[in-house]
């Protein structure tokens, strides 16, 4: 398909907003994300930090990276609405701008509660899943977006209801899966083993922290979850050489790779690395 300007404009936007949530991802998994303090939106009380610990640097980075993302989403949306009539473009820049408005409140109280750096609070669970939950509804309506400005077509849901329903059961599962993988990648974080020998006796113990007993879950739901995806493909693949052929058949690779992703990432006890990869 041939992508015009706004397309490209659009896909870009998709592409700075993963690198945005990698960076994210590595600001919790380095433990920076107390490095301005609890203040925001300004960083320790300063609009540029002067002298800043590496943490300060991380976390400093990741806020003027995701205050890009707002613009760059703020963009599309007023070039859509200029550019585009009623429809799914232009449905898709809204939910994504709403969205991003979103995702910017949810990392704005992360700071201001102190849900952040080595907090192990309940509050702090909840709001970190929600911001994955967001964060996964954020990519998928950026992607829409350039899908459909690529000349991708929409899904008619009403037209196969049996369909739609075992694609939604499908979405909520990715979203327990990524929520529960979230969390269990905060006790990775909170509650580090020093072996696999240890981590699995942290798991065990009836005593432990929740987020170290969600070590365990994580995994047996991601496998449910995995499975139920690849048999879903088989069902609805479409015809050979088709779109949903190749895409059903890249499901099944991104499974399957995200399962052994995650069986390297227990035996190397979840190294930085590992975990933005995973």
């Amino acid at each position: 398909m041939k992508l015009n300007r706004f397309a490209k404009y659009a896909w870009f936007v998709v592409a700075y907003n993963i690198l945005v949530i990698l960076w994210g991802a590595f600001v919790r998994a380095s433990g920076s994300g107390a490095g301005c303090g609890s203040h925001w939106p300004l960083c320790n009380g300063e609009v540029v930090p002067m002298n800043p610990s590496i943490e300060r640097v991380i976390e400093f980075t990741h806020r003027g990276m995701s205050g890009i993302a707002l613009l760059l989403v703020l963009g599309m949306l007023i070039w859509a609405l200029r550019a585009y009539p009623w429809g799914l473009v232009r449905n898709g820049a809204i939910a994504s701008a709403i969205l991003m408005l979103i995702e910017a409140l949810i990392g704005a109280a992360l700071v201001l509660f102190g849900w952040v750096g080595m907090d192990k609070s309940t509050a702090r669970v909840f709001s970190i899943g929600a911001h994955l939950i967001n964060t996964f509804l954020l990519l998928a309506a950026l992607t829409l977006t350039a899908w459909w400005a690529s000349g991708g077509k929409g899904v008619a849901l009403r037209a196969r209801p049996l369909y739609t329903l075992a694609m939604s059961i499908g979405l909520l599962g990715l979203i327990v899966t990524g929520a529960a993988g979230a969390l269990t990648a905060l006790g990775d974080t909170l509650f580090p083993a020093a072996s696999l020998a240890e981590g699995i006796a942290q798991d065990v113990n009836p005593a432990a922290h929740f987020l170290v007993q969600l070590r365990v879950v994580h995994p047996a739901i991601a496998v449910v979850v995995g499975t139920y995806l690849v048999l879903l493909t088989f069902f609805m693949r479409g015809g050979e050489g088709t779109m949903t052929h190749k895409l059903a058949f890249a499901l099944r690779l991104l499974v399957i790779a995200q399962i052994l992703a995650g069986v390297v990432n227990i035996f190397l006890l979840a190294p930085t690395w590992m975990q933005l990869l995973h």
